[in-house]
């Protein structure tokens, strides 16, 4: 008997069309797990099955929700190698391969093995104080160092393979897969990575020296980042699902993971439409 997991937003349509969902896999003989995503800091959060990983095995997980709801589905996955299909039932869905009307023809597919699965790179960020690892985490989109509401320009030093590159006077500094190029580092002035680029993007946010601009670095470059003395008030947020406060006690060390995600998609999707559609170009033929 093959299992499913759900990776259900809290959203009142995509909780019914997940029961809908569950009832139709069951009658086909499939067992389904199922886990709830809420908002990193709403109610229920601490106490859900968020915290708990996936258990082994699953033949596939659908995501319903939007891109948020995505990456927390990603970091429930961690290590297993699970693949992923996305459901749009959020206001964002460049992760996502169908649009919720159409789940169930789209799990009709993936039953029939009527699709293919593609690998998007993964970041590790592991954060040190004083050589004692306080934080390690794999992150899909990026990882934001920013400063808060009232703190002055952040001065954050940067390493690429123990070289030093430079120190970014800026609103903070975004390190980004190509996956997350597409995300705040798009906003922030940002390229657009093909999701199968081996890069990884480096933008600063509101730099304050006009010539720092975005850097894209083979994915092999090991990223350490410092920040310059009596730094405060500043923040690291990993894939926007978590956020711990940083001081110039601390190293982040970025590099790539060995776990990638395993994303389903169908054969007839090509990525340039996603892009088009989401970013809302427009042009062709006169």
């Amino acid at each position: 008997m093959k299992r499913i997991g759900l990776y259900v937003k809290q959203d009142e349509e995509a909780l019914r069309k997940a029961d809908a969902l569950e009832k139709w896999l069951n009658s086909k003989n499939i067992s389904v797990v199922r886990a709830q995503s809420y908002s990193p800091d709403g109610p229920g959060h601490k106490n859900t099955e968020i915290n708990k990983s996936a258990p082994e095995g699953l033949f596939c997980v659908f995501v319903l929700g939007g891109d948020g709801t995505f990456l927390s589905a990603s970091r429930w996955v961690g290590q297993h190698n699970i693949p992923l299909i996305g459901a749009k039932f959020g206001e964002v869905g460049f992760l996502a391969v169908t649009a919720g009307k159409n789940l169930f023809s789209a799990a009709q597919r993936v039953l029939e093995n009527d699709y293919v699965i593609k690998e998007r790179s993964r970041l590790l960020v592991e954060v040190i104080r004083e050589g004692k690892e306080i934080a390690s985490e794999t992150v899909l989109n990026d990882v934001v160092i920013n400063k808060g509401a009232l703190a002055r320009l952040a001065n954050i030093e940067t390493y690429i393979d123990d070289y030093y590159l430079t120190t970014y006077r800026s609103d903070g500094l975004i390190v980004a897969s190509p996956t997350g190029s597409t995300a705040y580092s798009l906003a922030a002035g940002g390229p657009v990575i093909h999701p199968q680029v081996q890069g990884v993007v480096i933008t600063p946010i509101c730099p304050f020296t006009l010539t720092n601009r975005c850097m894209i670095l083979p994915d092999t470059a090991r990223i350490k980042i410092r920040l310059v003395e009596k730094t405060t008030d500043i923040f690291i947020t990993f894939d926007g699902q978590k956020v711990i406060e940083i001081s110039d006690k601390d190293t982040i060390l970025i590099s790539k993971s060995p776990h990638p995600v395993k994303i389903i998609s169908f054969p007839d999707q090509n990525y340039f439409d996603v892009l088009k559609a989401k970013l809302r170009w427009s042009g062709g033929r006169i």
